[in-house]
């Protein structure tokens, strides 16, 4: 995680999972430490939406039906846009973490996962503090 020492993180998080539950989840979770998100079901929901450029942070899930993470990412790219990604799976990835940052993820999580675990992904993939 980044240190200690790092700013508080202010800003939007979007999310992109096709499964309602965890987007819900996941919102709640960064509500509850007063940050704000937007999620959205697709990768093309996100980004046909202002959140392609106005947020700080992407939570994006590998598996989504019609473009994947990794087609997701790729457009972000090629959008210019410099948001940070944390890219997620439940399936079992040979070699996730490398393929992840291969791809242009600045961090990776395995679902399912702990709060922690997605405080020290947004930490490392922003460089602020996250959790209080």
């Amino acid at each position: 995680m980044a240190g200690e020492s790092a700013r508080a993180f202010e800003g939007l998080i979007a999310i992109v999972d096709d499964d309602v539950s965890v987007r819900q989840a996941l919102e709640r979770l960064l509500k509850s430490v007063g940050i704000v998100s937007e999620s959205h079901g697709s990768g093309m929901d996100f980004l046909e939406s202002p959140a392609l450029h106005d947020a700080d942070c992407l939570l994006l899930d590998l598996h989504l039906p019609g473009m994947s993470g990794t087609e997701v990412l790729g457009e972000i790219r090629v959008a210019a846009s410099k948001i940070p990604v944390v890219l997620m799976t439940g399936r079992h990835e040979v070699d996730f973490g490398k393929k992840a940052m291969a791809a242009g993820a600045s961090a990776f999580l395995r679902k399912p996962f702990g709060e922690e675990a997605l405080f020290d992904a947004l930490a490392t993939a922003t460089g602020k503090r996250v959790a209080p």
